[in-house]
């Protein structure tokens, strides 16, 4: 077994480089960009070995496919966390939840939506397998609220599969245009406009 070093685990030495290898990925990769970036200035940036990057990672792609899905699971949970509380809240108040915790949790650190809707858009089959994974959950959840605001009467009965799919596109759009914006656009007007946007697309006749 080996031995803690200044009372450090090993287990937790690696979890610490795995760690600041994530942060220099997204700090590398939403300024210098994905393709510019070499594995030697990921290692600079968070002050490991080469030896140390290939302990972690296969590949800078396969870095940049962990953040994607780190960014993308870490919003999903916040927003099932926030609607698990309102299972007796109207329908518009879970909407705006939802579309609220989630706005806010992928612009909390601007170089997120950059990552996720820039960087790692056409880098490998690989991760846009994960992007289809993440698109088809999101959609499955905006399917299912939707479904039970047809349910309580204030929507339509009707299949909402494209509804919910024409959605997360929709919101990919304006948080790529949110991340490029000059002058920064408010998070609050970003949010607005994806909530107005799903309330109409949910409730039309």
């Amino acid at each position: 077994m080996a031995r803690a070093y200044a009372g450090v685990s090993p287990e937790q030495r690696r979890a610490e480089r795995r760690a600041r290898l994530l942060q220099a990925g997204l700090a590398l990769f939403t300024t210098t960009g994905f393709a510019a970036t070499r594995i030697t200035e990921l290692c600079t940036e968070a002050g490991v070995s080469t030896r140390n990057f290939y302990e972690e990672f296969a590949s800078k792609e396969d870095l940049l496919r962990e953040l994607h899905d780190l960014i993308n699971a870490t919003a999903f949970a916040e927003v099932r966390t926030a609607l698990a509380g309102l299972e007796t809240a109207d329908v518009s108040s879970r909407i705006a939840t939802l579309l609220d915790v989630f706005v806010r949790t992928v612009t909390a650190d601007p170089r997120a939506p950059r990552l996720n809707y820039v960087e790692a858009v056409g880098v490998n089959a690989e991760i846009e397998q994960q992007h289809v994974r993440w698109v088809n959950t999101w959609a499955e959840f905006i399917e299912s609220e939707a479904l039970r605001a047809a349910t309580a009467g204030v929507a339509p009965q009707r299949s909402y599969r494209l509804t919910a799919i024409a959605l997360v596109g929709a919101i990919t759009g304006l948080l790529r245009e949110w991340q490029a914006h000059e002058p920064p656009l408010a998070v609050d007007e970003i949010a607005t406009e994806i909530r107005e946007l799903m309330l109409a697309a949910i409730t039309r006749p």
